[in-house]
């Protein structure tokens, strides 16, 4: 399927681009995303959280009162959980929470993930470009072009670009990875896919 080539000016070029029915026009697949994503998101946890329980508590063992004849109810030590700075019951303890997806579940969901973008005509190629300098000006005008400018955008790069990456990381709602770093979670987060020319044979090898 062929698909038109923009230059950073938001202008279409005469140059269009034939997109890899295999990768952009699959039969998608929700689990497949599903499962991608879900583990990205757990991979991001530090599980680190941690609450002492009675036993990690300092303080003294002895009973505080006797068991009987006080109209009190019984109690234990100072540790105990229902006491003001006593031991937390079953608190959090430091954990891994990420889990096994297969390379090809990942690999069938970036592409269900990508196809799904193309149904939603939301995949914008660009002609191969870079800066001089770093300029978040540049970078802003640029999806300000394309009406982006408020909009979650990926640009894809075929390999790296200092000053493209320093002009589009003071914007909250821009990213700029490689081919090679596209993952599920950020083609399903973006609301607009932005690929350089050159970038589309490495997403293809991939994939």
């Amino acid at each position: 399927m062929k698909i038109a080539v923009y230059n950073i000016k938001g202008k279409e070029t005469t140059k269009k681009i034939d997109l890899s029915k295999d990768i952009f026009g699959i039969e998608p697949n929700d689990h497949a995303i599903y499962l991608d994503v879900k583990q990205h998101l757990a991979n991001k946890r530090l599980g680190t959280h941690s609450a002492k329980e009675r036993g990690d508590i300092t303080g003294s063992r002895r009973k505080i009162r006797k068991q009987k004849g006080s109209g009190a109810a019984r109690v234990g030590d100072i540790k105990n959980p229902i006491f003001r700075g006593g031991g937390r019951v079953f608190g959090p303890r430091p954990r891994k929470y990420d889990f096994k997806v297969n390379k090809k579940v990942k690999r069938l969901a970036r592409k269900s993930a990508l196809t799904y973008k193309l149904n939603e005509k939301n995949i914008i190629i660009l002609e191969d470009f870079s800066f001089d300098t770093p300029s978040t000006n540049l970078y802003s005008s640029t999806l300000a072009n394309f009406d982006l400018l408020n909009n979650k955008t990926v640009l894809v790069l075929d390999k790296p670009n200092k000053n493209i990456f320093l002009s589009s990381r003071n914007l909250s709602k821009a990213k700029v990875v490689l081919a090679s770093e596209l993952n599920t979670y950020d083609i399903m987060n973006a609301n607009k896919m932005l690929f350089i020319e050159s970038s589309i044979k490495d997403v293809e090898a991939n994939f």
